[in-house]
């Protein structure tokens, strides 16, 4: 039996990206104080550009708009792995917090495409 979505908040992508945000909060805390403008700010940001680009997106009347936040949502996936990537070099995370984050933001980026995939349909 399928799940009848009555709004974002009921989207399995809208969830996990919203829980994914309190990881990056728990992680950024831990970086350099001189990071608080810079990179924790960045990161902190993209994190929470994606569900609400994905919360944004619902309340469009039309669904070419829908699509254009989920695009945005898409973007701001990239902006974080990047972030990701960046914190690594700079040895703010290690390989286990890098590994298991990338992961995570895979998950949502396929979400995201299948999300995509429906909105097409």
């Amino acid at each position: 039996m399928q799940e009848t979505i009555k709004n974002y908040k009921d989207l399995q992508v809208w969830q996990k990206s919203v829980v994914f945000i309190t990881e990056i909060y728990n992680i950024t805390k831990k970086f350099p104080k001189e990071e608080i403008f810079g990179l924790i700010n960045q990161m902190r940001r993209s994190a929470v550009s994606v569900p609400s680009n994905i919360a944004e997106g619902w309340m469009r009347q039309y669904t070419k708009e829908y699509v254009q936040f989920i695009y945005h949502a898409l973007g701001s996936c990239g902006e974080l792995e990047t972030q990701l990537i960046i914190a690594y070099n700079l040895q703010y995370i290690d390989d286990n917090q890098k590994f298991f984050l990338l992961e995570e933001l895979t998950v949502v980026i396929k979400m995201l495409h299948a999300l995509l995939k429906g909105l097409r349909k």
